[in-house]
């Protein structure tokens, strides 16, 4: 790199914007993180004159994110904040869960200097290919005079770290902004065209998140549904869980199979947030509920971090 150039760090973890398959007409049956983050940039000629700096951290798929990963990416990233030369930091992940890190690196972070994720719908090896438009996007974002805090990148719109959420399986515009709201910005032929302002709040600190696996808040997610049963939360409930998101009905409803636990699970002091399984909207009514807002996947993370904040 050369003196005075501002960097930016790319940091892979897997996903399918990393997988192979045997077939170029195969876009679902690849297998995940196959590629190098190094051979992501190399495929994409308009990055081979940038400043840039490739970490591998992981090879996931990101179905298969853990705790322990969690906790070496928000340290790795922060090193690289930390550095005066970095201008931003890019994340390859996977679509799968990358709505539950990008909420967890915001809270625990809020960093100054842009955070990107950037996924794809379509393994590397697809006729189809969307990962190399978005990692050269996210580059863009990372890049722009202003931008911080941690956003998401995928089909040239940018989303809010708190925001955003997967709401397709299969199509190449898979995310969008929570309910609401649109996104912050977007990208035109590397240019950032932007509507709202980025994110910004208090860091956590990566120093919360434990190494070890073993070591986090066990948090379950449970959706209320017709024909529910207790059976769950009770054997929950005897296993020490430490804390329930509700996936619930409507705006906020639970089958009555499930309040009786629900109510000896707070009488031994474990937090039950509500949420709603509802792809658009809040619970309304209900200010008091931490969860009201967020979704179930978010609300666990948020939640989780609540719990380790009171060790």
């Amino acid at each position: 790199m050369q003196s005075g150039v501002e960097q930016i760090v790319i940091i892979g973890t897997g996903g399918t914007i990393a997988g192979a398959s045997a077939s170029a007409l195969d876009n679902v049956g690849y297998t995940a993180g196959q590629l190098s983050v190094a051979s992501l940039v190399a495929a994409v000629p308009a990055l081979q004159s940038q400043p840039l700096e490739a970490e591998q951290l992981a090879q996931l798929d990101s179905k298969d994110m853990n705790a322990a990963t969690w906790a070496r990416l928000a340290r790795r990233v922060q090193h690289h904040l930390d550095r005066p030369e970095v201008r931003g930091v890019v994340i390859t992940h996977g679509t799968d869960t990358l709505e539950e890190t990008a909420y967890l690196l915001q809270r625990v972070l809020a960093p100054r200097k842009p955070v990107v994720l950037t996924a794809a719908m379509r393994p590397a090896t697809a006729v189809q290919a969307d990962g190399p438009q978005n990692l050269l996007d996210a580059v863009a974002v990372a890049q722009t005079d202003g931008a911080c805090g941690v956003v998401a990148v995928v089909a040239g719109q940018v989303l809010h770290g708190l925001e955003v959420r997967k709401t397709h399986t299969y199509r190449l515009d898979a995310f969008e902004a929570g309910p609401d709201v649109g996104p912050l910005a977007v990208v035109e032929e590397g240019v950032v065209r932007g509507f709202r302002d980025w994110p910004r709040g208090e860091p956590l600190g990566a120093t919360l998140l434990p190494e070890e696996e073993g070591a986090w808040p066990w948090v379950e997610i449970l959706a209320s549904h017709a024909g529910a049963q207790a059976r769950a939360l009770q054997a929950w409930l005897q296993a020490d869980v430490e804390g329930v998101v509700l996936a619930c009905t409507g705006n906020g409803t639970v089958h009555e199979a499930l309040s009786a636990p629900i109510e000896a699970l707070r009488a031994k002091g474990v937090p039950v947030w509500r949420t709603t399984r509802c792809a658009q909207g809040r619970i309304v009514g209900a200010p008091q509920e931490p969860g009201a807002g967020l979704s179930p996947w978010a609300a666990r993370v948020e939640l989780t971090l609540a719990l380790l904040q009171q060790r």
